[in-house]
């Protein structure tokens, strides 16, 4: 990707944009379920949510995770009872024990059951999934595409593709989690653009951080994987050590325990121990006093479908400086008056994250406006019951009998 830095906005009006993403074709969004006026139904169908075990550890907190449960919580407002079945494992790769456990509990199901499955640990399993998908109405909802991963072995990447494809192919339905997700999903697996719909995370507007002296205070929230990129953060942070910046990394450690060791010696290497601290997990009000202290957002990934840290940091006017891949731009998007409240630079590019850190730091017009604009896009964001919505919608239009009645 050659395209310049540049702030956030529409994939339609940033320059460079356009013929980036190219090989992706166009596709409506689909955001127009029904409402239901804010009544909840008396009588309430029912839909099984096939989710990875540990969807509730506080010690891995993750995006996937967060977007599991609130969608449990929220689906009921819209018309549908949700029946949790969490799946113990190591997906999407998992051992004889977790793949006989997730065969087990789609065996017991009635036929025609509505299915909502997290694609990590569906897309995974084809032989258990598809020969289900022709009893079961299935919708499995992808967070990250498996072969998007960072780090694979090409081997094993191009082998979850595959294994994705075709579950994704078997069954009626497939949400993503942006609109690029779904140009995404539809391009790469030559899926029929009908089939696969968009519901974005929701945000939950939470007070204005104060931060800590309206610059200084750098924080990046993502489980530290080689997919986040932190070394390029570091690499970025010590190219500006004469600017006077801290900075907290909050995400999970244990991952990628040779990724953590890696980052842990180039923070040693470059001395600054004292200035950048992996903080590991932090979830409910350890996390918002994280972001209470924020004055700007940092994220380094190499691949994201949406980015629901960006959001949260935009929920409490929190600025964004981020890598622009994948469905960032979306997460970062606009103020109802047009005002960027982010920044994006070019991936593969710590040299562009350390020039718009000087920027930041030396132009106090650029704080200004990008404070404003993060403040009007907070008041503009989605609530989850948007998320909901949307996924309430897919469930509702999907085929009144499954494949083998049909």
């Amino acid at each position: 990707m050659n395209h310049t830095t540049t702030a956030a906005g529409s994939a339609g009006t940033v320059p460079g944009r356009a013929g980036r993403l190219a090989y992706v074709p166009a596709q409506a969004s689909v955001r127009t379920a029904p409402r239901n006026g804010g009544i909840i139904p008396m009588s309430l169908r029912s839909v099984h949510f096939v989710m990875p075990g540990g969807v509730d550890d506080p010690s891995a907190p993750s995006g996937g995770n967060a977007y599991d449960r609130r969608i449990g919580l929220d689906l009921p407002g819209f018309g549908w009872r949700v029946r949790p079945l969490a799946v113990a494992g190591t997906w999407p790769r998992p051992d004889e024990t977790a793949r006989a456990e997730l065969a087990r509990a789609l065996r017991r199901l009635p036929d025609g059951a509505v299915v909502l499955l997290d694609g990590l640990v569906a897309c995974g399993v084809p032989e258990i999934v598809v020969p289900e998908a022709e009893r079961l109405r299935m919708v499995v909802l992808v967070h990250l595409p498996l072969g998007d991963e960072t780090g694979l072995d090409p081997a094993v990447a191009a082998d979850l593709d595959a294994r994705e494809r075709a579950v994704l192919r078997a069954v009626p339905a497939v949400v993503a989690t942006s609109d690029w997700a779904v140009r995404r999903l539809v391009s790469h697996h030559g899926l029929a653009p009908e089939r696969v719909h968009v519901a974005a995370p929701g945000a939950d507007i939470a007070p204005l951080a104060p931060g800590t002296d309206g610059v200084s205070r750098l924080l990046c929230v993502a489980a530290v994987t080689p997919r986040k990129g932190q070394h390029r953060l570091v690499e970025a942070l010590a190219a500006v050590t004469d600017l006077p910046w801290s900075c907290v990394c909050v995400g999970g450690l244990g991952h990628d325990p040779a990724y953590v060791d890696r980052l842990r010696a180039m923070i040693r290497d470059h001395g600054l121990e004292d200035r950048l601290e992996l903080a590991g997990p932090a979830s409910g009000t350890d996390l918002d006093a994280r972001y209470a202290t924020a004055d700007l957002m940092v994220l380094t990934s190499y691949a994201e479908t949406y980015g629901m840290a960006v959001t949260e940091a935009l929920a409490r006017g929190i600025p964004v400086l981020a890598t622009d891949v994948g469905g960032l731009p979306e997460a970062v998007g606009r103020a109802p008056d047009g005002g960027v409240p982010g920044i994006l630079v070019r991936p593969e590019d710590p040299g562009a994250l350390a020039a718009e850190l000087r920027g930041w730091f030396g132009e106090a017009d650029v704080r200004r406006r990008l404070k404003s604009a993060a403040r009007n896009r907070r008041a503009a964001l989605n609530g989850w019951a948007s998320t909901a919505q949307s996924l309430a919608g897919v469930l509702r239009r999907l085929p009144s009998e499954p494949r083998r009645a049909a």
